[in-house]
C-alpha cells in the first residue's frame, strides 16, 4: 500500500496533509517475540490503553491476540467497554483507579478490576449488584502510586475477597518503577519483596494469577515473568529503554508522514515562520509541510528534528507552527510539491526512530506516539496490504 492509499474527503485526490500509518503485522510479529522471552509458562497480557499507546486499540489488540496474548490490559474502565463493544471475549484487565460509575461500568464490560484498601473491597459488591467481581490485589512494592505499601494489608486484603462468595481473587499485582534502568538498586528490592508476598499467598490462594513485569522488566528479568507480563510499548516495537527497538527485536509499527505542499527559494538573510529564528545563511530552498504541534508535533522540536524527503535527511528550520513545519531542502532543491515526507519512519535506506524524536524532546518515545492527535488518521494495514 503506497503512503498515499487515502485522500481528503471531496479533496479530488492527493495526499492526506498528516497520516499515521500502522503495520498490524509488526504488531503481530512484536507478540510472538515477546512470548519467546516468557519463563515459566507465563502468558502475555498486552497493554492497549490511550488507544494502543496511539496506535488504535482496537486494531492493535486483534492482532496483539494473534501474536499470542492472551489478556488485554487497559487503564479506564472506558477503555474496557470500548472493547468489549468491538467484541473481545478474552480476559480484561481495567489497572486504573475507578469511580463508583467507573465500577459499575467495568463490571458490565466483563472486566477484572484492581484493589488496595479495605475501604474500594467493602464497595466492590454493592456497586456490583448482581455481578462478581473479579479482584487484582495491589501491593505497591516500590512505585509510589496505587496499591498498598503495607504486605500485611495485602494478605487481609487477599483474604477477606476470597472469603466473600460475592467477589472472587482472580490476580496479585504490583508495578516496577526502574525496570527500564539497567543496573539499578530498585528494581531487584521491588522485585525481592514481591516474590517473597507472592510466594505466600499463591500458596494460600492456589490459581492466583501472579503479574508485574512490564515490557522492559519481561526483557530485563525472567524471574519477573511470574504467571504473567503486562506489556505495553513492546508491542508496538517502542524499544522499552530507549534504544534501537531492532537490536531486541522489536520492529516499529508506526510511520508518521506528510507531504512537501510548498517550494520557495530562500537568499541569505530570509526567514521562516514565527520569530524568524531561522534564516538562511546561503542560497537554499525551503519546503513546507502541512503538520504541526495540532497534530502532536510539538513545538519543541523547531530547529531540532530531521525529515526524510526523497530518502534524505532534511533539517525542520524554524518555529513548528500549530498546522506547518519548515524543511531546509538545500541548494538543489531535490524535491517538489506533492513529494512524500517522513516524520517517523523509514524512506529510501534512511529511518528516523519514535525514540530519536524522543531524546531530542527529552522524553520517552511512547509520549510521542500518545501525542499524535486524533486530527491526524490512522490507516491500519498487515505488512503493507490493506485491511
Amino acid at each position: 500500500m503506497t503512503s498515499w492509499g487515502r485522500s481528503l474527503p471531496n479533496s479530488g485526490g492527493g495526499p492526506e496533509r498528516a497520516l499515521a500509518q500502522i503495520d498490524l503485522g509488526a504488531v503481530e510479529r512484536n507478540c510472538g517475540r515477546l512470548r519467546e522471552l516468557l519463563h515459566g509458562g507465563a502468558e502475555l497480557c498486552a497493554v492497549v490503553k490511550a488507544d494502543g499507546y496511539g496506535h488504535g486499540a482496537v486494531h492493535c489488540a486483534r492482532a496483539a491476540l494473534a501474536g499470542g496474548a492472551t489478556w488485554l490490559a487497559v487503564a479506564t474502565a472506558t477503555e474496557a467497554a470500548e472493547l468489549r463493544g468491538a467484541g473481545f471475549d478474552c480476559r480484561l484487565l481495567v489497572m486504573g483507579a475507578l469511580t463508583p460509575a467507573d465500577v459499575r461500568t467495568a463490571l458490565l464490560a466483563d472486566a477484572e478490576v484492581v484493589a488496595w484498601t479495605p475501604e474500594l473491597v467493602a464497595a466492590l459488591p454493592e456497586r456490583a449488584g448482581p455481578l462478581r467481581p473479579r479482584v487484582h490485589v495491589k501491593l505497591d512494592s516500590g512505585m509510589g502510586r496505587l496499591g498498598t505499601r503495607d504486605p500485611d494489608e495485602v494478605r487481609r486484603l487477599c483474604r477477606t475477597v476470597a472469603d466473600d462468595p460475592r467477589l472472587e481473587l482472580a490476580g496479585l499485582m504490583t508495578h516496577f518503577a526502574t525496570a527500564d534502568e539497567p543496573g539499578d538498586d530498585h528494581f531487584p528490592a521491588q522485585l525481592d519483596l514481591f516474590t517473597a508476598v507472592a510466594g505466600e499467598l499463591r500458596e494460600a490462594h492456589p490459581g492466583l494469577v501472579v503479574h508485574a513485569a512490564n515490557s522492559a522488566a519481561t526483557f530485563r528479568e525472567p524471574a519477573a515473568h511470574f504467571d504473567m507480563v503486562r506489556c505495553g510499548v513492546a508491542i508496538y516495537g517502542l524499544d522499552p529503554f530507549g534504544e534501537d527497538p531492532a537490536a531486541r527485536g522489536l520492529e516499529p509499527a508506526l510511520t508518521l508522514e506528510s507531504y512537501v505542499a510548498s517550494v520557495k527559494r530562500f537568499e541569505p538573510g530570509d526567514g521562516v515562520g514565527y520569530g524568524q529564528t531561522w534564516r538562511a545563511a546561503e542560497p537554499t530552498y525551503v519546503g513546507v509541510l502541512p503538520i504541526g504541534y495540532g497534530d502532536g508535533w510539538r513545538r519543541s522540536l523547531s530547529n531540532n528534528a530531521r525529515v526524510l524527503v526523497r530518502g534524505r535527511a532534511r533539517p525542520l528550520v524554524g518555529t513548528v507552527s500549530m498546522d506547518n513545519v519548515t524543511i531546509d531542502l538545500g541548494a538543489d532543491a531535490d524535491a517538489e510539491p506533492g513529494d512524500r515526507a517522513v516524520l517517523i519512519g523509514e524512506q529510501g535506506g534512511e529511518r528516523i526512530l519514535a525514540e530519536e524524536v524522543a531524546e531530542r524532546l527529552g522524553t520517552i518515545n511512547y509520549e510521542i506516539t500518545c501525542g499524535i492527535t486524533r486530527r491526524v488518521p490512522r490507516e491500519h494495514h498487515c505488512d503493507g496490504a490493506p485491511l
